[in-house]
């Protein structure tokens, strides 16, 4: 069964409680309330497991250190958000998993942090857009092997170069990866990167957060 992510930016007006107030001060902070600004979809329309477990540990099958995991939905969460996810996970009980993330902690990500596995095999047969990705550690993995045979890439993951190569009508592509791949460019992530950015111009660096669950 698949996992989705849904959620949504929320925003609370440092500036304007600065301007008041002097200074970012507890008290100022405290006024400033969060809102819901928008949701996470369309901006960002899920489908990959990827970025799901390098930033919330969900699905991390390639071995992140999440960024926010299981942080929980924030106290002080904002009423429409927290509507929303009573409303989902009373509808479907797979709902859990809720937690934030503050845009100052995406905005100071390390984009050349890989994850603890060796590498990632994508396995694409006859150039099909149907790819089958693989956590690579010091061997290959068995189900590969036995299809293609113990000599896939002419020896082992620990020392064979990343790159890609040929068997017959399949494509076969070792890679590193890291946070850049998966949360990059080209990966929908950056739509919601720039706007956290923009937004951050008007309410502060630290007016800024995404709420995320998942089913």
């Amino acid at each position: 069964m698949g996992t989705d992510i849904y959620g949504a930016i929320e925003v609370r007006d440092l500036i304007g409680a600065t301007a008041l107030d002097g200074s970012i001060s507890a008290a100022s902070k405290q006024e400033a309330r969060w809102m819901h600004c928008m949701d996470l979809y369309p901006l960002y329309p899920g489908g990959d497991y990827s970025p799901l477990g390098c930033l919330f540990g969900i699905r991390n099958w390639n071995g992140w250190e999440p960024v926010a995991e299981g942080r929980g939905l924030p106290a002080d969460v904002s009423e429409t958000v927290g509507k929303d996810y009573e409303h989902d996970a009373e509808i479907d009980q797979a709902v859990g998993g809720s937690t934030w993330v503050s845009w100052p902690e995406l905005r100071d990500l390390d984009m050349t942090v890989t994850p603890l596995a060796r590498g990632v095999l994508e396995v694409n047969q006859n150039g099909s857009g149907l790819y089958h990705c693989y956590r690579i550690e010091d061997e290959w993995p068995a189900d590969v092997v036995a299809e293609y045979g113990p000599s896939l890439a002419g020896e082992s993951p620990v020392s064979v170069a990343y790159g890609s190569w040929q068997h017959g009508t399949t494509t076969f592509t070792y890679k590193k990866v890291t946070r850049n791949d998966v949360l990059g460019p080209g990966t929908g992530w950056e739509h919601v990167f720039a706007v956290m950015r923009t937004l951050a111009e008007r309410y502060g660096e630290e007016g800024v957060r995404l709420v995320a669950w998942f089913d």
